[in-house]
């Protein structure tokens, strides 16, 4: 086989774009059902959290003063003076952490049933991306408020990525700096922090989400569902109607369960008071500063280990996700479950036991 030829044969493989007709989505396509099934919803209930992020975040843009003299106050005017105001707020406050945690469950439900395998590689790339940018946009969503707790993490955060300039040689010591510097718009963070982490949150990464799951959904409706296990299904269901009706009743369970949350939790009552304050740049900074929930897996081995040693750890996860078809190619998805049980463990443990167990390494620490 000529080099051309084999070119052909891989993109005809991985793109068989005769899969697009109408017709094969609502009479060919079907989804296995096996006892790992529940999997192939966490990317509809990720998705359906990322839609309600956009329609409260209009409604939100209307009052909201991306200034920082002004953005805490438009806030709390928001949820205290507007009608409806605090349900809108408070729901794109709990729609984004379950984003975020189904889309970690979407993650290692897809990586424990080997959706990666041939010729899926470019969906797990693609829904590695996505992951990555769904943590950005919690990353930048979390200083809107420019409250004490969000600026001061936010400093943090944008600290430990230039430190990591410290351990480059060369000009590539100063990568992570030009990268700081451009989003932080200078030396510190200050209004051009703001104004650049609200034109990404509320503009370039919905639309880097939405260009991503195009290509993400494309690319699933090309190759149809991962079998999702090692013995052959037994039994199929239609993709429509039977598939999605189920994922439409389990949208509406979410829905329903994030509405009463909106409705009668508000997401800061986790939060001491002092935390949610206007940050004063001149005062003390307030004892329990953290970031959101879903960086706990970094914060604490940040806490914990040597900055270098985690940032090679880093990098070798990275590059673990990012070539996952290649190099578990021969795995079994026995193997690759207990992986990914041991995956979630880890970010289960750390999420909810982090402060206990740092507490204990460290007594004293904050």
């Amino acid at each position: 086989m000529t080099a051309n030829n084999k070119v052909f044969s891989f993109l005809q493989e991985r793109f068989p774009v005769e899969k697009l007709f109408i017709f094969e989505l609502f009479e060919h396509k079907v989804v296995p059902v096996h006892k790992a099934s529940w999997g192939y919803y966490t990317g509809g209930l990720t998705f359906l959290f990322f839609v309600i992020q956009v329609i409260t975040g209009i409604f939100l843009l209307f009052y909201y003063e991306p200034t920082i003299s002004d953005a805490n106050l438009s806030v709390e005017n928001l949820a205290l003076n507007i009608n409806g105001g605090f349900f809108i707020h408070n729901l794109h406050t709990w729609s984004s952490s379950l984003m975020i945690l189904c889309g970690m469950i979407h993650f290692l439900a897809t990586f424990a049933m080997k959706a990666f395998e041939k010729p899926r590689e470019f969906t797990w790339i693609t829904g590695i991306l996505l992951l990555g940018v769904t943590f950005t946009l919690g990353f930048t969503g979390y200083l809107l408020p420019w409250n004490q707790i969000a600026v001061n993490a936010t400093k943090v955060g944008l600290q430990s990525v230039q430190s990591v300039g410290q351990l480059l040689p060369g000009v590539l010591a100063q990568i992570p700096k030009t990268i700081v510097t451009t989003f932080q718009g200078g030396d510190e963070v200050g209004q051009p922090t703001l104004s650049r982490f609200y034109v990404l949150h509320v503009v370039f990464l919905p639309l880097a989400v939405l260009l991503i799951v195009s290509v993400h959904l494309l690319l699933v409706q090309l190759h149809g569902i991962s079998k999702g296990s090692d013995e052959i299904p037994k039994r199929f269901e239609k993709f429509f109607p039977e598939f999605i009706l189920k994922d439409f009743i389990a949208w509406s369970i979410a829905f329903l369960m994030v509405f009463i949350l909106a409705v009668g939790l508000p997401f800061e009552a986790f939060l001491p008071y002092p935390l949610l304050e206007p940050f004063n740049a001149l005062g003390a900074t307030p004892a329990g500063i953290k970031p959101e929930w879903y960086f706990y897996f970094v914060y604490y081995p940040l806490e914990l280990l040597p900055f270098p040693v985690l940032v090679i750890l880093s990098l070798i996860v990275m590059g673990i996700l990012i070539f996952t078809p290649w190099i578990f190619k021969q795995t079994s998805r026995k193997v690759l479950t207990y992986i990914a049980l041991a995956m979630g463990l880890y970010l289960f443990t750390v999420t909810v036991f982090g402060q206990q167990i740092y507490s204990m390494i460290k007594p004293g620490g904050g």
